[in-house]
Order: C-alpha cells, then structure tokens, then sequence
C-alpha cells in the first residue's frame, strides 16, 4: 500500500482529471470519492486541503470547487435555529448522551442534506471537498449523510476526507468504529 505521501500527491491530478470531472467510467453510479487517512494524521490532511483548494484553479482554470467542513457546517444549523445555545446547556446540565439524543433528529442526513445543499450552491460548483468527518461526529454518521445527498448532488463529484478506513464496503471511522455499510463511493486514490 502506498504511503499517505504519495496517495496525497496523486490527489491533486485525480481531482481535475476529466474522468472524475464529467462522471466518466462510473457507469450509472454517482461520483462520491473517499480518500481515507490515518485519524492521526488530521492537520497534515487539513495542510492539504488547504493546498488543494490553492492549485486547483492554476491546474484546472475555470473550476469552481466548494469546501464544506461538517463540522461548521452543524454549528452554523444549530446556531441559525437558535438550539446551539440550548444544546451547550443541555449538555452541561444533563449529560452529553441527553445532547446526542435531543440533537439526533434535527441533525440526520434528511434535515442535513437541504443545508448542505442551500450552503453548496451546488449548480455553480464544479467539485465539492468535504472534510470535519472527525470532529462532527457522532453528532453526525458518514454513511447517513453520504445516502441523503444522493439526490441532492446529481451529477456533480464529491469527495470526502475521512479519517479512518474505507475498503470499498464499508466505512471505519478512525479505523475502529464501524458504520453501516456504504456500497456507493469510490476510493479517490489507493
């Protein structure tokens, strides 16, 4: 397996390339990439999507790409429904299992999906890099985020960094905590 070096070398000439672009070679499947990293390695992936975000436009003039971390995007939700607030006390006040319980309808991937759509102005994005998988959870599960924005995405390319394990089946959240299964996204790079 190549080092976590050389897969994020290959990251940039993968996310321009025509093939992940216009969906080519995905058949009828939607174009969701997982690059997968080591958890420990957070702040070098964050440098690097940093990076990214700068050379995209010199490599690929024209392209507009959207970044979206999930972990700001919740806080800024809860905050606009005024419940950040609320759920800081509640969990002070009863406990961070009562927060994760009171919080889990208003944060799944059905109320989510319109939010991430609204803030992605996603016809006038060309690609969108989302990151903040780590830090969000388990106020908010990939796979169930990754299933509502099917038919929010169309046609367009989302890659998301995950910190953990994806082996093409199945998503491994800092290489230990299974969730459900996943079957619709590919490897960005091996």
């Amino acid at each position: 397996m190549s080092t976590l070096t050389d897969r994020l070398n290959k990251v940039l000439d993968r996310l321009t390339s025509n093939e992940l672009l216009s969906g080519k070679g995905l058949g009828n499947e939607i174009g969701f990439y997982i690059f997968d990293y080591p958890s420990e390695e957070e702040l070098a992936i964050r440098e690097h999507i940093a990076f990214l975000l700068e050379q995209l436009p010199k490599k690929r003039p024209g392209i507009r790409v959207k970044h979206v971390n999930l972990f700001e995007l919740v806080l800024a939700h809860l905050e606009e429904r005024n419940l950040l607030d609320k759920a800081l006390e509640q969990a002070r006040k009863k406990g961070d299992e009562f927060l994760l319980k009171a919080l889990e309808k208003p944060l799944h991937g059905t109320k989510l999906a319109p939010v991430f759509e609204k803030v992605c102005d996603i016809p006038n994005h060309d690609l969108f890099l989302v990151s903040g998988v780590g830090s969000v959870y388990p106020l908010l599960r990939t796979h169930t985020m990754l299933n509502n924005l099917h038919h929010v995405m169309r046609d367009k390319p989302l890659v998301m960094f995950f910190p953990g394990r994806y082996d093409g089946q199945s998503l491994r959240l800092f290489g230990k905590l299974k969730d459900d299964n996943y079957y619709r996204a590919f490897k960005l790079v091996a």
